[in-house]
């Protein structure tokens, strides 16, 4: 795999350790020198090489620690690899420091989610490309999901808006729901409401919820890293290919787990919008969020609590499902309310685990989520 770099060591801290290394190097060289030994002169010879080729190695930085785990082990030892946001961080609130910022600008590529995910952070990110260095996008290699805050998630493609589908412009030129004129107007979907209120509609980020559409993006990357400075492309090759075949075996396991749960019972009441790519994936219905968004920053109303509720009541749902990265309030309020038996299950959904928790990779992390789902709806 290979080397992710610390998020919260300093520049300084980067800077010291090459200077120690540096003059360590020197030191070594010296003694080679006095001694004469040939095999100390061959050992001098094989660390040169070895710090030579880990100063050839491209840099590349990563937003998120998900996507970050998911380049690092596609690359293998072919590139370092630098994650900019920490385990348990919510990235829709998450800000990068001064350094992070200048270690996204100086990267040979920088890779992100995509899809506005990065919500602290796009700012940065188009500085970062409008500086000229490489932003590779995950969201942008796949067909995304569509939010709608009212009806849901409907799949779509850019073919599918050129070809004048329901959501296209004529339409709402036509309609005049969310024309120019509306959105001049202070209508209720303008930019400014979207920044109050989150990703209310849009395309879904959560991409990763689906480890077939993560695959079609590695795939795209690869031609990406090949093109760097100092890559073996025929070594990437077989690294992707390699990291490839286990995202197949991936999709394949988790099928097999989600195999116990009734098509009856495959229904999903999440803390946010956030698992509606791997509902997609896996048959399953989402039903409802407890934050009805794309967002953590955007707020629950008491009528949406009390609605999903009596639908969960209704219905006979059996778990509610929230995430390792928010506080557990909301759903333990909504699980009370509901009461009899529904069981609250925090999920793995936009950080890896910490050390110990069996989601400290992203295969890892979409398996545990797997069996966790398939314990909570099959028993």
């Amino acid at each position: 795999m290979g080397t992710v770099r610390n998020p919260n060591r300093s520049f300084e801290d980067v800077r010291r350790h090459r200077l120690a290394r540096a003059f360590g190097a020197a030191a070594l060289l010296a003694g080679v020198a006095a001694c004469g030994s040939d095999v100390a002169d061959s050992d001098a010879d094989a660390s040169s090489d070895s710090a030579g080729a880990a100063a050839d190695r491209p840099e590349i930085v990563v937003t998120t620690n998900i996507l970050g785990d998911v380049v690092a082990a596609a690359v293998g030892d072919l590139a370092d690899v630098e994650v900019i946001m920490p385990l348990g961080t919510d990235p829709h609130d998450f800000a990068p420091s001064a350094r992070q910022a200048e270690a996204m600008e100086n990267a040979d590529l920088l890779i992100v989610n995509g899809a506005n995910f990065e919500e602290g952070m796009l700012d940065i990110i188009a500085n970062v490309a409008d500086s000229g260095t490489e932003v590779f996008s995950f969201a942008d290699q796949i067909d995304l999901l569509e939010f709608d805050g009212e009806h849901g998630h409907e799949e779509h493609s850019d073919e599918d808006h050129d070809e004048g589908e329901e959501h296209s412009d004529e339409d709402h030129d036509e309609d005049g729901e969310h024309s120019d004129e509306d959105h001049d107007e202070g209508e209720e979907h303008s930019d400014e409401d979207h920044d109050e209120h989150g990703h209310e509609d849009g395309d879904d980020p959560h991409i990763w919820t689906d480890p077939t559409r993560i695959a079609t993006a590695v795939a795209a990357l690869e031609s990406e890293i090949a093109a760097l400075p100092g890559v073996d492309a025929d070594a990437l090759s077989a690294s992707f290919g390699a990291y490839l075949d286990e995202l197949t075996a991936l999709d394949a396991s988790m099928e097999a787990s989600l195999e116990a749960i009734a098509e009856s019972d495959r229904v999903l009441v999440t803390n946010h919008a956030v698992f509606s790519y791997f509902a997609d994936r896996y048959d399953f219905e989402v039903v409802g969020a407890i934050i009805p968004s794309l967002s953590t920053n955007a707020e629950p109303s008491a009528s949406d609590i009390d609605e999903l509720a009596e639908l969960i009541e209704a219905e006979g749902i059996s778990a509610i499902f929230g995430e390792t990265t928010q506080s557990s309030a909301l759903p333990d309020a909504l699980a009370d309310e509901v009461g009899g038996t529904v069981q609250v299950v925090e999920l793995f959904s936009e950080s890896l685990g910490e050390e110990g928790s069996g989601a400290e990779t992203y295969t890892e992390m979409m398996q545990s989520n797997a069996d966790l789902i398939a314990a909570a709806l099959s028993s």
